[in-house]
């Protein structure tokens, strides 16, 4: 397996597929680089050099006690590049992913980096604050912990197959095989590294990190994701960022990269030839 050592000793594991201007994956929670696969598949196959990583604690990285917050994530994420020698990359983040990605711009800057994509991501806050009225309750978080304490298995199982690729609405029809391999990426997670992973993507505030953001970004979201609702997120930071592309997709749930892959590849590779 392609590994390297962060600063700390942590083993990263990564994929590398592809030949070509590079474009660097960053997953939700609580997945890996696997989740990125119809997206790296698609963009390889185009003549793109894919990059993407398990984050500490998930998929096939070490399952180090410390070091579960944005400031590291984004600091691995840095050497990960650094150490490819990776330029005029386009950075994409799902989810959680999104808020590394910012994390990365607001810590390291954008001299590695051309484009940005933010995909369903969390910035520029999830938690509900005076600042941030449009945000969701700290209860919310807290019967997400509660309910990974009391049986991870199968909250990730309920996740999958309810609000994340949004089957709990009526005319949605997602099939068993994605349900299973959402869950099995999120059993690969060590349970403390996912479990503090929840404080890291819903209190962390991006809002300083967007404002730094000074290279073609293009977000999508769908408007009816019920994990990281658009109202708080992608309207929000398409606000902040300098000329941001929106991209709203009609009725897309939260887990877009596989419900709406088609869609989404071919944006990402008309936003890649612009």
């Amino acid at each position: 397996m392609d590994m390297f050592s962060t600063n700390d000793g942590t083993r990263i594991y990564f994929k590398d597929w592809g030949s070509g201007s590079p474009v660097v994956f960053c997953h939700g929670w609580p997945l890996t680089s696997d989740s990125w696969e119809s997206q790296m598949m698609f963009l390889a196959t185009n003549g793109y050099r894919c990059v993407a990583h398990d984050r500490r604690g998930h998929g096939r990285s070490s399952q180090i006690w410390n070091g579960n917050d944005m400031e590291t994530y984004a600091d691995d994420l840095s050497q990960l590049i650094e150490n490819l020698d990776l330029k005029d990359v386009l950075l994409v983040g799902f989810s959680a992913g999104g808020g590394e990605v910012a994390r990365y711009v607001g810590r390291h800057g954008t001299k590695r980096l051309a484009k940005i994509a933010l995909i369903s991501a969390v910035p520029p806050l999830m938690l509900n604050t005076e600042a941030n009225p449009g945000g969701l309750p700290m209860e919310v978080f807290d019967k997400m912990r509660h309910e990974c304490l009391a049986d991870r298995s199968q909250f990730y199982k309920d996740l999958a197959s309810g609000a994340f690729f949004g089957a709990n609405r009526p005319t949605v029809k997602v099939s068993q095989g994605m349900i299973d391999w959402f869950w099995v990426q999120g059993m690969l997670a060590g349970h403390k590294n996912a479990y503090d992973c929840i404080k890291a993507f819903s209190e962390t505030d991006f809002t300083e990190d967007l404002m730094k953001f000074d290279v073609p970004t293009l977000i999508v979201h769908g408007d009816d994701d019920q994990i990281v609702p658009i109202g708080a997120s992608g309207l929000r930071s398409a606000k902040i960022v300098r000329n941001a592309t929106l991209k709203i997709y009609a009725g897309a749930p939260h887990g877009l990269t596989e419900t709406h892959k088609d869609r989404l590849n071919a944006d990402l590779l008309a936003f890649l030839h612009t």
